[in-house]
């Protein structure tokens, strides 16, 4: 074993032993060169016999065909260093819990969240399918998927992974994890492909939804709705879909299944039905207007139809594009047909995914944006959607201006007060908007430019610590990468924001607690956040090294205000 305090090529030195296998020993070691942890999984060669090596073929086999992938929901593999006797693969630190222990400890998880984890394992598992050869991971299990504290997930353990034959007949050898894989992993059924990975994923997401371990009795999977008649339809289809035994019979890509997922309530039998009358009363419809149809009329409507196509087949490329590439197939889409709220929440997707939203992002959205709002073919509700999505990501993610908390807020808040005036009741996020609409005005009143307006009542800053609250849970459900950079910000920006206002909120009356508690809860938050970048980490300790100050400061405003009554 290496010892602890030791250096590994000159450039790692080990902290702590975290993991053991059978033939690796895996460390947490910081790099002293980026000042960044990455777990190192150590290799011993020194064992003897054809067993031995195999397995040391294996691991390295493993490490390198990570090393070839780059995806956000996969460890990186930064470096190999064989050194003759003992092989050290330095990969991505991973701070999280696995679904496995999350289900044992909370039981079933609730349906958005497992819908949620589906799609960003579906397209994980499409960007493995889609490499040259394909990747077959043939693990996909609770135990392999590790939650971060941001929210997101990284798939582990790559040791069964194999790369698509297309001459192969069947797998060379058979494995994979009893009660999770496909029917075709133990022999006799042809090569594992794409389909096996559906299968397994969707033994997975029945164990999530239901807590019902498939490697334990009864070892079967029921219809979902059998453990709990409350959830949706649609998604046991899609379960049931996955999990067939004949490969043929599931979805047949992740980019199929992906589809379902974002319209599972549409999947459910009742809404299927509806629409086979709907295309009843379509077809005959149809069909009168056909006979009464010119050849002038038929080429405009035929040449409507594929522009319609060319835009559907725009908006739905796959998730493993590349960013450039997602970009200006969007920005074609909304070009093609601009009345369609659709591909502008597709393309603030994509700078969300990339952490991507500066000056240049913003004037390029914006401008298709604007040029095209007025001819919005969608409901109030679908307006009020592209308005909050824009609102939030300006909120959350701009960094253009002078990149300040400030400059975000600005931007974000003519589209929140465009939702606060509508006020329908109907709008799910109604109430959040609302709430960045008054952070919004208590900036553009108070904050630009505050020696021209007076102080604020009570009854605005009262409004103000409200919605900083919601504001700070709110920032929780940021799950993109570096969402941990975007939280410490918010965080820092509200504690900044509490103590230039700190007299303010004394003299006006408003309780110390509620003020305290405020601050306190963004620097609790903070800490909590598992960060290794520089830049966060300096954050970080920067909000840990003001905090006790902001909080001398206040209690100081309010003994002074106290005494000047």
């Amino acid at each position: 074993m290496t010892s602890i305090g030791s250096a590994i090529d000159k450039k790692y030195e080990i902290l702590k032993k975290i993991g053991q296998g059978g033939m690796s020993v895996v460390y947490l070691a910081m790099d002293k060169r980026l000042n960044k942890q990455w777990a190192i999984k150590e290799i011993k060669k020194e064992g003897s016999g054809r067993n031995n090596e195999i397995i040391v073929q294996s691991l390295l086999a493993e490490a390198k065909l990570m090393k070839k992938l780059d995806h956000p929901s996969l460890p990186r593999i930064v470096d190999i260093i064989d050194n003759g006797e003992t092989i050290y693969v330095v990969m991505d630190y991973i701070e999280g819990e696995p679904l496995d222990r999350i289900v044992n400890e909370y039981g079933s998880q609730p349906q958005e969240r497992v819908i949620d984890w589906a799609k960003q394992l579906c397209d994980v598992l499409q960007y493995l399918h889609s490499q040259k050869p394909p990747i077959i991971y043939r693990d996909m299990k609770p135990a392999n998927v590790m939650l971060k504290p941001e929210g997101n997930l990284k798939v582990i353990d790559f040791g069964i992974a194999r790369e698509y034959k297309e001459e192969n007949l069947a797998d060379t050898v058979s494995l994979g994890t009893k009660g999770y894989a496909a029917p075709e992993q133990f022999g006799g059924k042809g090569q594992t492909d794409a389909r096996t990975d559906i299968y397994c994923l969707g033994v997975t997401l029945y164990h999530l939804i239901t807590g019902q371990n498939p490697s334990e009795p009864p070892y079967e999977l029921y219809p979902i709705r059998q453990w709990n008649p409350n959830l949706s339809g649609g998604l046991e289809r899609i379960i049931e879909k996955c999990t067939q035994l004949n490969p043929e019979d599931r979805y047949q890509s992740c980019a199929e299944l992906l589809y379902d997922l974002e319209h599972y309530e549409k999947v459910d039998g009742e809404y299927k039905k509806k629409l086979k009358d709907k295309l009843k009363v379509f077809i005959i419809s149809s069909s009168l207007c056909l006979l009464m149809l010119t050849t002038g009329f038929t080429g405009k409507f035929l040449a409507a139809r594929e522009k319609n196509n060319n835009y559907l087949n725009k908006i739905n490329i796959s998730a493993s594009t590349d960013y450039e590439t997602k970009i200006n197939t969007y920005k074609e889409a909304i070009t093609l047909i601009g009345s369609d709220p659709r591909a502008y929440h597709m393309l603030l997707e994509a700078y969300k995914a990339n952490n991507t939203f500066g000056d240049k992002e913003s004037n390029e959205f914006t401008a298709l944006y604007n040029a095209n709002k007025s001819s919005f073919v969608s409901s109030e509700i679908d307006n009020l959607n592209i308005k909050y999505d824009i609102g939030t990501t300006y909120f959350y993610l701009y960094s253009g201006g002078d990149n300040s908390f400030r400059s975000r807020i600005l931007k974000a808040y003519p589209y929140f007060a465009e939702i606060y005036e509508a006020d329908n009741q109907n709008f799910k996020y109604n109430s959040m908007a609302e709430s960045y609409y008054i952070i919004g005005n208590f900036y553009s009143q108070y904050v630009v430019n505050p020696t021209s307006v007076k102080e604020p009542a009570e009854e605005a800053y009262e409004s103000l610590l409200e919605s900083l609250l919601i504001c700070i849970d709110n920032v929780e459900e940021y799950t993109y990468d570096d969402a941990a950079y975007i939280k410490l910000i918010m965080y820092q920006e509200i504690m900044n924001l509490l103590n230039d206002h700190r007299r303010g909120f004394a003299l006006t009356g408003v309780e110390k607690a509620k003020v305290e508690g405020i601050l306190t809860k963004a620097q609790e938050e903070s800490k909590s956040l598992f960060v290794t970048q520089s830049t966060s980490v300096n954050i970080q300790a920067n909000i840990n090294r003001i905090y006790p100050g902001y909080i001398e400061a206040l209690n100081r405003s309010y003994i002074n205000a106290k005494e000047r009554r």
